[in-house]
């Protein structure tokens, strides 16, 4: 009688050896299938990608530098300019006579 005890005790083993496998193939099928969906969803979506995103930030950030210091040389060449205008005395124009 010990070993119909054990034997039905290790078919109940390998019974619920074989139901875990089983729901953990079941698991990783419902995260593929999960994952696939949520990525034609996002993708349907038209997100943008964080790296994408990233590289065009640093395009702003490096535009913004470049812009401001073009300012800074316009003012100072505009300065330069009406400098020069004050000290120097104005063209004459000619008049028809």
């Amino acid at each position: 009688m010990t070993n119909g005890t054990n034997r039905i005790l290790d078919e109940f083993a390998k019974m619920m050896t074989d139901a875990a496998g089983a729901a953990q193939g079941v698991r990783r099928e419902f995260e593929t299938l999960f994952r696939t969906q949520a990525e034609r969803m996002l993708h349907s979506m038209d997100l943008v990608q964080r790296e994408d995103f990233e590289a065009v930030r640093e395009m702003a950030i490096k535009a913004r530098e470049e812009n401001a210091a073009l300012q800074a040389r316009i003012e100072a060449l505009e300065a330069r300019l009406a400098g020069e205008a004050g000290s120097k005395p104005a063209p004459r124009t000619r008049t028809k006579k």
